[in-house]
This record gives C-alpha cells, sequence and structure tokens, in this order.
C-alpha cells in the first residue's frame, strides 16, 4: 500500500499560486496599498516560478513599507510606487530628481486622482493640452507666494507657459511609467503611445567658427586651466569626464587616455565619481601633441600646487583639481569659463559648445562620421549625424559648385576662369 503524497502547505504571507485555464500561472497575495490599507493583488507568469517570483518581489516591497500598486491604484498612487521603487533603481541620481519634480510639479496634479485602468489617451491629450496653454504662475500659485506679486495675483497674466522641450519630457516620463504597469500587467496597454505631443525643435546652438576657436586657444594659455580647455576643444569631451580623469587614466608617453568616469553633484552625495552612462562611453581616445604639451605642463603646475599648500594638499589624483587639490566641482567649472569668456572679451557661449564646436570643426575638415562618433562616445551614428553634422554655409558652397561643375557642359568651362569663390546662383537655406 502507497502512502498518499502529503499536499504542501503553504508559508504565511506566501500567497496562492494556480494555473489557469489559458495554461497561464496566477499568484495573489496580499500588500501594502499606497493608501494604507493591505489589498489583494494579482500577478502571472508563464511558469509556476515566474509568478511565484512576482508575487514574492511585490511582497518583499511591502514589507519595506513601500506601498505597492493594485488594479485600483490611482495614477497618483503608481507614479509614487513608481518612482520608489522601480525607477530609483534604474536611473542615476540626478535623473531620478528630475523624475520626481516632473511626477510633483506636473503629472500628480493634473492625472494624480484618475483610476489607472481607466485612464484613456483622451484623458492625456486634454491633460497635455491644458499644460500647454495654462500659466504656471497660475496653476502652481507661484504669484500668490511671491512677496509682491507679479501676475494673476496681481491683476494681470504673464503667460508663463511651458516649453515644448518641457512638455515633451513630461509626456516621456508618464510614458515610461505605464509602460511599466504594462510589463506588471495591471494595464493592458500604454495609452501613452497613442498621444503624439510633436517633436520639439532642438535648442539652437552657435559653435566656435575655426578663427574663433584659435582665439580661444590663445587666449587660455595664459589660464590656470588652460590643459583642460585645449583638452576640451580637441577631444570634445564633456565637462563631467573632463572633471572625472585620473593621472592614471592618461598614457602620455603612448599619448592615450582612456575614459573611465565621470564627476558629478548628487543632492545625497556631493561631489561623486561615477562610471560612464554607456559602454560606449568607457573608451580610450588619442590626444594631439598640444594636449600632450599643455598636460605636462600641468602637471608640472600641479606639483608646484602641492608644495606650496604643504599640509593642506588634499591629493585626489584628479588631472584637474583646485589649488588645494580638490576636485572641481562642475558648477564652479561654468563659472569660472564664463568669467574667462568675458574677460578675454569672447563671445559667450555655453560650456557645451565646445564639445558642439568640436564636432563641427572636425565635420568641416573632412572627418568621416563614424571617426566623430568614436571620438565624441555616442552609441549610435545616428545620434552624431542627426546632432552634429550641421554645415556652414561655406560648405553648403561647396557642394553646390561641385554639383555645379558636375553638371555643365565641358565645352562650356574651356577657357572660363574658375568660379568657385562666387556665391551660388540659387538661394541654399541657412539653418
Amino acid at each position: 500500500m502507497t502512502t498518499p503524497k502529503r499536499k504542501r502547505v503553504r508559508a504565511n504571507g506566501e500567497g496562492t499560486i494556480y494555473q489557469r485555464k489559458d495554461s497561464r500561472w496566477e499568484a495573489a497575495g496580499y500588500v501594502l496599498a499606497a493608501d494604507g490599507t493591505r489589498k489583494r493583488i494579482r500577478v502571472y507568469g508563464t511558469t509556476r516560478r515566474e509568478a511565484a517570483d512576482k508575487l514574492a518581489e511585490k511582497i518583499t516591497d511591502s514589507n519595506r513599507g513601500l506601498p505597492v500598486a493594485t488594479a485600483d491604484s490611482t495614477v497618483g498612487d503608481y507614479l509614487t510606487y513608481w518612482l520608489g521603487s522601480v525607477a530609483i533603481h534604474r536611473l542615476r541620481e540626478n535623473p531620478h530628481t528630475r523624475y520626481a519634480a516632473c511626477v510633483r510639479l506636473y503629472l500628480i496634479p493634473g492625472l494624480g486622482r484618475k483610476k489607472l485602468a481607466r485612464l484613456t489617451a483622451k484623458d492625456i491629450r486634454a491633460f497635455l493640452d491644458r499644460l500647454r496653454t495654462t500659466c504656471q504662475c497660475c496653476t502652481r500659485g507661484l504669484d500668490t507666494a511671491r512677496a509682491r506679486p507679479l501676475c494673476c495675483a496681481a491683476g494681470k497674466c504673464c503667460s508663463k507657459q511651458l516649453s515644448p522641450l518641457t512638455l515633451a519630457y513630461v509626456h516621456s516620463v508618464l510614458k515610461a511609467a505605464l509602460e511599466h504597469a504594462v510589463h506588471e500587467e495591471e494595464i493592458p496597454r500604454n495609452v501613452a503611445r497613442n498621444v503624439r505631443t510633436g517633436t520639439p525643435r532642438p535648442r539652437r546652438f552657435e559653435p566656435l567658427t575655426a578663427d574663433e576657436a584659435r582665439q580661444f586657444l590663445t587666449a587660455a594659455r595664459d589660464h590656470r586651466l588652460h590643459a583642460l580647455f585645449e583638452l576640451a576643444l580637441h577631444t570634445g569631451l564633456r565637462k563631467g569626464k573632463l572633471l572625472g580623469v585620473h593621472w592614471d587614466d592618461l598614457d602620455l608617453a603612448g599619448g592615450t587616455a582612456t575614459i573611465r568616469r565621470t564627476l558629478q553633484r548628487t543632492n545625497a552625495g556631493g561631489l561623486a565619481t561615477l562610471p560612464t552612462k554607456t559602454r560606449a562611453s568607457e573608451r580610450r581616445i588619442a590626444l594631439p601633441a598640444s594636449c600632450l604639451h599643455s598636460l605636462k605642463a600641468h602637471r608640472e603646475q600641479q606639483h608646484a600646487e602641492r608644495d606650496e599648500a604643504g599640509a593642506d594638499w588634499q591629493g585626489s589624483g584628479y588631472v584637474f583639481t583646485t589649488p588645494q587639490g580638490r576636485p572641481i566641482d562642475p558648477t564652479n567649472l561654468t563659472r569660472t569659463f564664463t568669467m574667462f569668456l568675458r574677460k578675454a572679451g569672447l563671445r559667450r557661449i555655453r560650456f557645451h559648445d565646445i564639445r558642439h564646436s568640436t564636432a563641427t570643426l572636425l565635420l568641416e575638415q573632412g572627418v568621416e562620421l563614424v571617426v566623430i562618433k568614436e571620438l565624441l562616445g555616442h552609441a549610435h551614428i545616428g545620434v552624431t549625424a542627426t546632432v552634429y553634422a550641421h554645415v556652414r554655409l561655406r560648405l553648403q558652397r561647396d557642394a553646390i559648385d561641385l554639383l555645379g561643375h558636375a553638371l555643365r557642359n565641358p565645352a562650356e568651362t574651356v577657357g572660363q576662369p574658375d568660379d568657385g569663390d562666387d556665391l551660388p546662383s540659387c538661394a541654399a537655406p541657412v539653418r
């Protein structure tokens, strides 16, 4: 006589797991909801293990005191859960801070009371239209909080509306949150994908011309951070990556630099060294002879500053530091750069425009886009072609002249001088 197999008894709080008629597995259990009560949720998976793992993850978050979104959650409750339990593990601190501000200032006041399961594309479109046409001073009560009201509280509206770029950002944050709700099977589809906000016009920038770049380098020769400015213009490195370079990352004998990290200021940890954002950003680049000479001179200058500081020197291993050896705050570098431009009598630009200048000048010299992509550390060449492949009037003129010579009758060109420097007969659009 065989002994009947005893049915396994589930542990307290483990939940219920069973297979549905459609062959999927369903797991159900009680978790902490956003309103402070405990509600029953259901998760699904193609296997028993997958459904059990999903439920265990939610129960673990619930036991840690994190509210878990349920089927009848509001949009505000789900966004709060998504920021605290999902996005915080996938984003760096600064992007997460921007996401949280977007949710707090726009999404929760505009859509927070809507039921997640009943949210429609029409609701989102109406919400974005309100944002597009509503004065933010009035909506967010900014004017009433001022000592001297300037807008609606004073009887006149300043019509301070959100920019198309901010509207697109708000839409993208909502779309990312709802996409995760689809993955968690809280909603059947992402209704935010059915709403089109239009492509915002990219921010205009004015890169340095070749003459301006030469003036920039000449004016920077006597500056303490001359090596940084020269390295930025020759390599197109971003501000954080320039400030994150260590002496160990430089091979001055071989003429190369390895980009491994970036220096950023975060709200929690202050100045922090972070790894590069993508694998393409971690790379080794070649350094020109002028940069090698400047870096060697900068190293001797840093040794002199270390001797002068004595016991106050705080060695950090960074190439570019303060006179006391501490890493340079990115905000302080921006302030120093602006002061340098003003004293040198140069046109005011953003520090990031140096990166644009590098790509533009390389493009004007006929360098292939794939080489510029590798130098700038873009993951895809489409980014390089879209953002940096703007051509100047001279390049357009050269291209038109080349086409004109190719289409001209050979008999007409005999004995005629070259008119390559003349203006083209057609009007070339310049952006």
